[in-house]
């Protein structure tokens, strides 16, 4: 098993379970084959409070092939139904020249600008402006030669298992540790656009951990922020969203992207679960101990003279809490009082 548990510094920032999760706002093709919008999406993004913006570094002939037939084009009634690949990612594609500019905003607003590469070219190019990681998409986990070119970088890789068998993410992330990379996560992934809840399974995240000893994370191509929040609860210590300025401006990947009052809301509710989990504690933790004071109590309800019967009349359970435990209150029926009582006084040992 690799063993990739310890925290992943990432510039200024560190990856871990001991940490909030590190929120990824995937750009894909939402650019819209616009820089200008391209450098507003990282503004956004980073107004919403991300960790981390990622793009993808790619060329259409790197990809595949220009035919407009057969498996060359989808035909799976889906969202990119009738579409050849060509013409896809000639779409979706990011133009390199745009990598420079959109790396530089991403360093103005104090969050990291990354990519994932999809051919060997791209890495050499990635190398060249000093990427700080790099995320391997789930259809390219099986290229081993991408994977071994990243991994000789030394950097940490993020490694997408969308449609992978446990024994293929065995094999992915021990080529990847043998060729050179220490600090590996996975995410869990749904390769279906968009993906349901139903489809999403992030209870396999902790399995995932156990199995394969590195971080896991999510790559959440479902609408909303439900199955990302969920995820944290199963140790997800990365979460990856698409993210756009607006659904309705169209796009490749626009339909299954978060807006940035959703994004924004994902940052805040994935931090806040984080939090919630806390430790196994049983017990008032410090901030109830004020609360204890309202449990209820037995207490005297009538005033009573030495001697007098307690009596289902004069000694109820009530709040607040400073008299005698409520389960008490059958032991404490029929015994005298030793003492006058004024009603309203909690009850004690002393005053049997």
């Amino acid at each position: 098993m690799i063993e990739s548990m310890k925290n992943i510094k990432i510039a200024d920032k560190l990856i871990g379970v001991d940490h909030k999760p590190f929120i990824i706002a995937e750009m894909s093709a939402n650019h819209n084959q616009s820089l200008e919008r391209a450098l507003k999406i990282v503004d956004e993004a980073a107004k919403c409070g991300v960790d981390a913006v990622k793009i993808q570094t790619a060329t259409p002939d790197g990809l595949t092939l220009n035919i407009n037939e057969g498996e060359f084009v989808v035909n799976d009634g889906g969202l990119w139904n009738k579409n050849s690949l060509y013409e896809l990612y000639t779409k979706a594609h990011t133009p390199w020249e745009w990598h420079e500019p959109i790396f530089k905003r991403c360093q103005e607003h104090g969050i990291i600008g990354f990519s994932s590469p999809f051919e060997l070219e791209a890495v050499d190019f990635l190398e060249s402006l000093d990427v700080p990681l790099y995320k391997i998409a789930s259809f390219e986990m099986v290229d081993f030669h991408l994977i071994r070119k990243v991994a000789a970088t030394g950097k940490p890789m993020i490694i997408s298992t969308g449609m992978a068998t446990a024994a293929e993410i065995d094999e992915t992330v021990h080529i990847a540790h043998d060729a050179g990379c220490k600090n590996i996560i996975l995410l869990k992934c749904t390769s279906t656009y968009p993906a349901t809840p139903k489809d999403s399974n992030v209870i396999t995240i902790s399995h995932m951990r156990e199995m394969t000893q590195c971080q896991v994370g999510l790559s959440d191509h479902t609408m909303g922020i439900g199955a990302a929040v969920a995820a944290v609860a199963f140790g997800a210590t990365v979460i990856e969203k698409h993210f756009t300025l607006k659904r309705a401006d169209g796009g490749v990947d626009s339909a299954f992207s978060l807006e940035p009052n959703e994004l924004k809301s994902l940052v805040i509710e994935t931090e806040r679960a984080f939090h919630a989990l806390g430790k196994v504690t049983y017990g008032s933790v410090k901030s109830e101990q004020k609360s204890k004071l309202f449990r209820r109590s037995l207490y005297i309800v009538q005033d009573m003279k030495v001697g007098d019967v307690l009596t289902k009349e004069n000694l109820r359970i009530i709040r607040p809490g400073f008299g005698l435990y409520p389960k008490y209150y059958d032991v404490l029926l029929g015994k005298k009082v030793s003492k006058n009582i004024k009603c309203g006084t909690p009850t004690n040992w002393d005053m049997i």
